[in-house]
């Protein structure tokens, strides 16, 4: 699958030699032109951040301690034109992964990208857990989290949230939801997905933006909403 990078930058002409970079190194892009668009963004199905520090809207440092506030651990890799270490400092503080400074190579760039991919990868893998947003599955330890507080999910509410993170921004019809979820051989009745949906939004949804979209005559999809 294309990793998907997202590009924060608001001069016109760094963004596009950005985008038309990755794309040439084999990414698909998505470009924001302020904070405020960036964030908003970033808080889809993206795999990495490149996040200009001086924007409008919002700052890069401020895009940055939003996105972790809440939970998201997408990787991000500050662009600066500061080369003060304060800044370096404070960024890594917020939770960049990587800093960049303006001018730099696009080798090097491109280098730091790679990195950081094959690390999340890795990282995923070995802890074995689905992440969408703010919400957080480990699998080994049957475990659920939305932003960081404990979610009291039963085994069938666990794997209802394992199959939509599986298919985040993805519509699954109910016939798709009971087979996977309860199998071929199941004989109850025919509403249990929606009782179940039922039962995860009173759990997930408390004090918090709702996930889990209802698709009117087909099915639910794992979604944020666009406020």
């Amino acid at each position: 699958m294309t990793p998907t990078i997202l590009i924060v930058e608001d001069d016109s002409k760094i963004a596009r030699l950005l985008e038309l970079e990755l794309n040439h190194a084999g990414y698909a892009t998505q470009v924001a032109f302020n904070g405020k668009d960036g964030l908003a963004a970033a808080e889809t199905d993206i795999d990495l951040v490149l996040l200009d520090v001086m924007m409008p809207e919002l700052s890069g440092f401020e895009v940055l301690r939003r996105l972790r506030a809440k939970g998201n651990l997408v990787p991000v890799i500050l662009l600066t034109a500061r080369g003060e270490v304060y800044d370096k400092v404070a960024g890594l503080d917020l939770g960049a992964n990587d800093y960049v400074t303006k001018p730099f190579e696009i080798e090097e760039l491109l280098a730091r990208i790679r990195g950081l991919l094959r690390l999340t990868i890795r990282t995923a893998v070995e802890t074995n857990q689905l992440h969408y947003a703010d919400v957080l599955l480990d699998l080994d330890r049957h475990e659920a989290f939305r932003s960081d507080v404990p979610l009291d999910l039963t085994p069938r509410e666990f794997d209802l949230l394992s199959y939509l993170i599986e298919n985040k921004e993805h519509v699954l019809t109910r016939e798709q939801i009971l087979n996977r979820v309860w199998g071929y051989d199941y004989f109850g009745e025919t509403n249990i997905v929606d009782v179940y949906i039922r039962y995860l939004r009173k759990k997930m949804d408390r004090n918090q933006p709702p996930l889990i979209q209802t698709v009117r005559g087909i099915g639910y999809v794992l979604r944020e909403e666009k406020g």
